[in-house]
């Protein structure tokens, strides 16, 4: 009789563990390439293997630097959630900058030439609605800082997304939107102290969404600065000397707050 309880109890055991393993997401996450305008662009793909068949597909913007190991993460983080998310390459190539000098450059160029940042980003959203594992007619994008104001533009100029989502990002337009032209959700994550944003700005960003009959929502964090949500902000700040600042309750409270607006947007 003993014999038989220790067995049923290893058994249970195997059982349960099997089953918190199968539970834990088991994230592939890998570079992948595509091109837009004949140049070559090197993305980063994460989602959950444990997960079958299709699910929706987010698209992560990445800040002034480049496609680097914050814009991967979030990427990571998206998939663990039951996304499939691609981390953009929007400067070509892979290519980072190692300096705000730099920085402000490729960004810089790119929104001044903005026919080209939008072929690199609609090559991007037609790579991921190729993939396997995700639904075509569900995506949305959110973008930090420079992607930010990259993710708002797209929406402005009528890209067919469920929804985008800007975190710390530039609301400076493109082109304004025109009523009725903004087909996706928007979701403006903003901190209340960022330099980079003055008070007039924010009420011509709100003003310009009224307007354009926009489905829209802006949440701005109290002592928050710019690039709030990055944990390397306080250090790019002082080696730079920028007014750039980490807040783990607004990186925290913005993601929960990321986290409704997709759940929300991607419901059947």
């Amino acid at each position: 009789m003993r014999k038989i309880t220790i067995v049923l109890a290893v058994v249970f055991l195997v059982s349960a563990y099997s089953d918190l393993a199968a539970a834990k997401p088991r994230i592939e996450g890998k570079t992948v390439t595509y091109s837009a305008d004949g140049v070559v662009m090197k993305g980063y793909l994460a989602y959950d293997r444990n997960i079958t068949g299709k699910r929706p597909g987010v698209l992560v913007v990445h800040e002034w630097w480049g496609l680097n190991d914050y814009a991967r993460k979030r990427a990571r983080m998206l998939g663990a959630m039951g996304y499939t998310a691609l981390a953009v390459d929007m400067y070509g190539g892979g290519k980072q900058a190692m300096h705000p000098d730099d920085a402000g450059q490729f960004s810089s160029e790119l929104m001044k030439n903005f026919d080209t940042a939008k072929s690199r980003f609609m090559a991007a959203l037609d790579f991921l609605k190729k993939q396997k594992t995700v639904d075509p007619e569900r995506i949305a994008a959110i973008g930090y800082c420079f992607g930010g104001g990259i993710v708002l533009n797209m929406a402005r100029q009528g890209v067919d997304l469920k929804g985008v989502a800007s975190f710390h990002g530039s609301l400076a337009a493109v082109t304004s939107a025109k009523p009725g032209m903004i087909k996706a959700r928007v979701l403006v994550l903003h901190g209340a102290d960022d330099k980079f944003t003055t008070p007039e700005q924010v009420e011509a960003f709100k003003q310009e969404m009224k307007n354009a009959g926009a489905d829209y929502q802006f949440i701005s964090y109290p002592g928050a600065m710019h690039s709030f949500t990055n944990p390397d902000a306080d250090q790019y700040g002082k080696k730079y000397k920028l007014p750039l600042g980490y807040n783990a309750r607004a990186d925290k409270e913005s993601w929960a707050e990321l986290t409704k607006f997709l759940e929300t947007i991607f419901k059947k």
